[in-house]
């Protein structure tokens, strides 16, 4: 097998690559702003969180579409259950994509504070304003998201386990520039 046929395409790479430095910033701005007091920088930053959240989702179908159209290079050699394991975990990084980003637009609307994509595009409320569904939402948001970030860790974890201890060549797949 060609090093090429054995590597995602560079489509993939950028998609793969700007989808995790996505979410891991909103992730970390989603932590810091909410222990923020009520200020001028909490309301940019909330803001700033949702447009990321909007771009994190709009990526995330494009990424799913380009996955659903492009075959990805065949499965490298190992145990069953580490397959198993990555496809599963690979399932579910999609489904989160998805879960945790419509979850918070829906927790905003449900508290009555619209979206707006980069301060000029008003996208419409996903659901009715309604503060009693709002604090049913908001903890199911933060949820999600730290489901999102521990099945990030076991991604990143795998695949340095797979590039440092077993040598096998699969970070290499995803690399950027190493064609």
């Amino acid at each position: 097998m060609s090093t090429s046929a054995a590597r995602y395409g560079g489509i993939a790479i950028t998609l793969h690559w700007l989808l995790a430095l996505m979410i891991v910033g909103a992730f970390g701005v989603g932590i810091y702003m909410h222990e923020l007091s009520p200020s001028l920088t909490k309301l940019k930053l909330y803001n700033w969180h949702k447009w990321a959240g909007v771009t994190i989702l709009a990526l995330s179908a494009l990424r799913l579409l380009w996955r659903l159209t492009h075959r990805p290079p065949p499965d490298l050699p190992m145990p069953a259950w580490q397959a198993r394991a990555a496809h599963l975990t690979h399932g579910a990084l999609y489904l989160m994509f998805f879960v945790v980003p419509l979850v918070g637009w829906a927790y905003s609307s449900a508290a009555g504070y619209p979206v707006v994509l980069f301060g000029v595009l008003p996208l419409p409320d996903f659901v009715p304003a309604d503060k009693a569904l709002a604090q049913a939402i908001k903890p199911w948001h933060e949820r999600s998201a730290w489901v999102l970030a521990l099945l990030v860790a076991a991604h990143v974890g795998a695949a340095l386990k797979h590039h440092f201890i077993d040598h096998d060549g699969l970070l290499d797949r995803m690399r950027p520039g190493r064609g």
